[in-house]
């Protein structure tokens, strides 16, 4: 018998029932999945007969961080951000394809039988971080503005745009994967790149103009006006994705642009939305502990464990002091910046994408060494999110730099993020 359907069904009671003492706390809710899922994992309950190679579990996960990142660009104010480009431009610009070359030179070292090209995947799978598992770092209000700003849109973007790199990875280790079907490296990243921003900019305008239009007539009921958002994630990476283009970067361009149409926080719209990208995101980690990383576990070594320690520490946080040169950005600011770079949803999809679509000979190896990498993120930078967001902010008013600057800008107003966090209806309760 499966029981795979009412185990999700109970953790996700679980956790509702206990939202409110997890408020405000090192543990995370993604923490509590994860550890609820390697309880009733195949090595210990036994709870969830799902293969790790089924493509439920995959599409579930592309279908989260899809509907995470359309949420998360809908929070971000361009005007506001306008000024602040200049972290994340330099943590992409910079430090994003740093960390994908260290973390390949790492990976050929640490593992003599994995090939160049292999060693590549692994580094590009692992480069891309996730704002989510650090929630307390983008919403605290006392952290400064281009900070939080700058680690958001980093999470937003750096997941679309390793999407064709990936595929490019894979297709110059000549696997016969079917992932390329023979088109260049500059090809993939055009058509993943341009196509996912044309179909973002299409699905977040329209989804947008149709809202206001509907509005403005008294079309539209207020339980449909929380559809809008949802249905405007699915269109931007439908559209996407038939073209070749990165539906990731479809879904954060139709996020950013359902908002500039707007021209206002959609908030009022969007609380479907992020509540359903937390709710999917918390069956996702259910399953990655249950099916993933619970039997990864057991073929853990010292090299494996070795490389996703360094992987989480200096292989992210030495390409970001890099990349923050010149910024007069001081060291607090500089650690704050390269420490929260949590590994979580994209790194997964990005192994079920390897796992299901290719052969690597390394192929265990370079899953393993993620799914441990994800898992110790999830545990390291859930329990640090918090502490190191108020003492970082403690910093900050304690030592304000008053001239222009990275940490000169005053702290927005910003809001709380998804089904998990506090909000003023919920203190009223």
């Amino acid at each position: 018998m499966d029981f795979s359907l009412a185990i999700v069904a109970l953790a996700l009671l679980a956790v509702a029932a206990i939202s409110r003492l997890l408020s405000g706390t090192p543990v995370t809710a993604a923490m509590v999945f994860v550890a609820g899922g390697l309880l009733v994992g195949p090595e210990l309950l036994g709870g969830v007969e799902l293969e790790e190679t089924s493509s439920t579990v995959r599409a579930l996960a592309e279908a989260t961080l899809a509907i995470v990142l359309f949420s998360d660009a809908s929070r971000i104010d361009l005007r506001q951000l306008r000024p602040q480009v200049g972290v994340p431009v330099r943590l992409l610009g910079i430090g994003l394809p740093l960390t994908i070359i260290a973390g390949t030179l790492l990976a050929a070292v640490v593992f003599e039988s994995m090939s160049f090209g292999e060693a590549l995947i692994l580094g590009v799978i692992l480069a891309p971080t996730d704002a989510a598992l650090g929630q307390a770092v983008v919403t605290e209000r006392s952290v400064p503005a281009r900070v939080r700003q700058g680690l958001n849109v980093e999470s937003g973007l750096n997941d679309g745009i390793c999407v064709p790199l990936l595929f490019a990875a894979v297709a110059a280790a000549d696997i016969e994967s079917g992932i390329a079907e023979g088109r260049s490296a500059a090809t993939l990243l055009a058509e993943e790149i341009g196509f996912g921003i044309l179909a973002g900019l299409v699905a977040g305008a329209l989804a947008a103009a149709l809202l206001l239009w509907a509005s403005r007539r008294g079309l539209i009921t207020g339980g449909w006006r929380q559809v809008v958002p949802l249905a405007a994630a699915a269109l931007a990476y439908g559209l996407a994705d038939p073209f070749g283009g990165s539906g990731f970067i479809a879904a954060f361009v139709g996020g950013m642009a359902f908002r500039a149409v707007l021209r206002r926080d959609p908030e009022d719209v969007g609380r479907l939305s992020e509540e359903a990208g937390d709710i999917l995101s918390g069956v996702t980690f259910l399953l990655f502990g249950a099916i993933l990383l619970e039997p990864a576990l057991g073929a853990v070594s010292l090299e494996i464990a070795l490389y996703a320690l360094a992987s989480l520490t200096l292989v992210r946080m030495l390409p970001v002091a890099i990349a923050m040169l010149g910024s007069h950005a001081r060291a607090p600011t500089v650690a704050f910046l390269g420490w929260f770079g949590p590994r979580g949803l994209a790194s997964i999809v990005f192994a079920l994408i390897v796992l299901e679509e290719s052969n690597l000979p390394a192929q265990e190896t370079i899953l393993t060494v993620v799914y441990l990498t994800v898992g110790l993120s999830v545990l390291a930078h859930g329990l640090t999110a918090a502490p190191l967001a108020g003492r970082y902010a403690r910093w900050w008013e304690r030592h304000p730099r008053r001239e222009p600057g990275l940490e000169g800008a005053p702290a927005d107003p910003g809001r709380p993020r998804g089904a998990f966090a506090p909000r003023a209806s919920d203190a009223a309760q």
